[in-house]
């Protein structure tokens, strides 16, 4: 199965992937390229940036990315 497809897979379940996720959960650390080969191939795929804190206590967004029904 491609990376592609595991991503493809993970979000038609409902979801969210993040970077983070998909490294630990899909073996995958090129997330970003992924969705962005996935949307050119015509998947709607939607991101919104979520503020988190990290580490050292700085306030940070990172994408998080869904299926549109």
């Amino acid at each position: 199965m491609s990376q592609q497809d595991r991503i493809l897979n993970y979000l038609q379940d409902g979801r969210v992937l993040t970077r983070l996720n998909s490294w630990t959960e899909l073996g995958i650390l090129e997330a970003p390229a992924r969705i962005s080969e996935l949307r050119a191939k015509g998947h709607q795929i939607e991101t919104k940036m979520v503020p988190v804190r990290n580490r050292f206590d700085e306030m940070v967004k990172i994408a998080h990315w869904t299926l549109k029904c």
